[in-house]
């Protein structure tokens, strides 16, 4: 995963904290994956107690996972002291997620002073595999 330059020298730290600090994220199993300036990645277990009356993965599950990795990269080329908050999301479901877990892959596209829009894609892994299920486009509002 490679993009911009950060703004921020110590970006990597001010992720993990604002992640970190996420009680979501806990609930929900969701963790760190990999991280580069403009990119980062989150994934998480697909169990019981997230799943839809099919058996899939809620699709609350991807939107959430989606949201915080296009969030954290957008993070990652901020200045100290700002904040991100999302001001915009949409997302397409393309496929049942179903598999042992999900990861979601955000991406910084253009970083403008006050609105940074982003996106991500959201796999399943089963048996070594990965599946698209979800693509999404948002907007992240510097605060």
């Amino acid at each position: 995963m490679t993009g911009p330059a950060p703004r921020n020298p110590d970006w990597r730290r001010h992720i993990e904290e604002v992640f970190a600090s996420n009680a979501m994220m806990r609930h929900l199993e969701i963790s760190l994956d990999e991280m580069s300036p403009g990119a980062v990645s989150v994934r998480a277990p697909i169990t019981a107690n997230v799943t839809q009356h099919h058996g899939y993965a809620h699709a609350g599950l991807a939107f959430t996972m989606g949201d915080n990795a296009q969030g954290m990269a957008a993070y990652s080329l901020i200045e100290p002291g700002q904040g991100i908050v999302t001001i915009e999301m949409k997302i397409n479901l393309l496929a049942p997620a179903v598999g042992e877990a999900l990861v979601a892959r955000g991406f910084v596209e253009r970083a403008g002073r006050r609105v940074i829009v982003t996106r991500a894609e959201v796999v399943a892994l089963k048996d070594g595999t990965e599946k698209t299920v979800a693509l999404m486009l948002g907007s992240m509002a510097v605060v």
